[in-house]
């Protein structure tokens, strides 16, 4: 007797589940149960199975199995895929455009001229000359192992994508500090992205979009690093002294004056934070996107994988941290120019 049958049964549903039973195939375990003979002794409540979707089908054969959910699943995503497909492809092609334009940049740009013009943007973002020096003793270290190609590809996803989620996190972020009820809406959205798996983020896109097509990976490396921007731009703005606030209204000023000229400048700090984030997860997303034609260090870790190339996967992996260290500081020290102005004011 299977495990659940005497629940159908006492529930007058066993002639549903025998009619549907009756119009499909007999399964494996209930051809096994009649050789058997399907009334033995019932299963002892310490064996008794939790009440799965394969354990009900067991005893009734309209309950789907767990596989017929996957499948289903899977079937309703291409049925629509089409339809998608038309919509989010023109909405993403200027993000492919935007990925080979500063990859052919920065691969392309003679190094003489590209790395001054990145030391140069070190000392406009962090104004340290300490800064500057670590950032060049950094590029230096990665084109001495021949690995400056490659880590200006990565540099070059790293740049659009983490501007991209700038430009759209930020705005979200202040929208979300304006609006309890959006906050209420979009939290699930975040704490479902920050958890999500990254290998997950592929799935759905490979079947969306050609393994050739830079916004393949460039989707995938915004979904996963947008959430710290956003959540520290809200939190930053929701955490300005309510007195500043009140001294705003008393001055007269609108909800547009206010937000560019308090709550944002007092947020910025926290809003930096979550730029630096946002990189540092840009970057560790670039290299997972290697699975699916992301150019840079990753394609270097994963062919020391692959192929069991110890050494070509402990030097790339390094390389990647190189450039973790060299963005992180860069951020860093933009963020305490930014604390050490406002503390001076």
């Amino acid at each position: 007797m299977a495990t659940y049958d005497g629940l159908f049964d006492g529930l007058g549903l066993r002639d549903w589940c025998d009619a549907e039973a009756a119009d499909g195939p007999m399964s494996m375990a209930d051809l096994l149960a009649k050789t058997k003979g399907g009334n033995d002794a019932a299963t002892s409540l310490r064996d008794l199975p939790f009440p799965s979707l394969d354990a009900l089908h067991d005893a009734c054969a309209a309950i789907p199995q767990s596989r017929d959910l996957t499948q289903g699943l899977e079937t309703g995503f291409l049925g629509i895929r089409d339809a998608l497909r038309v919509v989010v492809d023109p909405l993403t092609q200027p993000l492919s455009w935007a990925l080979e334009n500063m990859l052919w940049l920065m691969t392309q740009t003679p190094w003489w001229v590209m790395v001054p013009l990145l030391l140069l943007v070190s000392w406009v973002v962090a104004r340290s000359w300490k800064v500057v020096g670590f950032v060049a003793l950094m590029i230096a270290a990665l084109a001495f192992v021949d690995h400056y190609e490659v880590a200006m590809q990565t540099l070059a996803i790293i740049f659009v994508c983490a501007f991209i989620c700038v430009l759209l996190g930020v705005p979200i972020g202040i929208a979300m500090s304006r609006s309890d009820r959006l906050q209420g809406i979009l939290t699930p959205v975040l704490d479902m992205l920050q958890t999500l798996p990254p290998f997950v983020y592929l799935i759905p896109l490979i079947f969306l979009f050609s393994v050739t097509e830079p916004k393949l990976y460039g989707i995938a490396v915004i979904l996963y690093a947008i959430v710290p921007v956003v959540r520290l731009t809200n939190l930053g703005i929701r955490l300005v002294d309510p007195d500043v606030i009140e001294a705003a209204d008393a001055f007269g000023m609108t909800k547009r004056q206010k937000l560019f000229g308090v709550q944002i400048p007092l947020a910025l700090p926290n809003i930096m934070a979550g730029v630096n984030q946002t990189i540092m997860m840009s970057l560790a997303m670039v290299v997972i996107a290697s699975m699916v034609s992301a150019p840079g260090l990753g394609i270097l870790v994963l062919r020391g994988i692959r192929n069991l190339e110890l050494g070509v996967g402990l030097v790339a992996g390094l390389g990647i941290v190189v450039l973790a260290i060299a963005l992180d500081r860069v951020t860093k020290a933009a963020l305490a120019r930014i604390d050490a102005s406002q503390s001076s004011r």
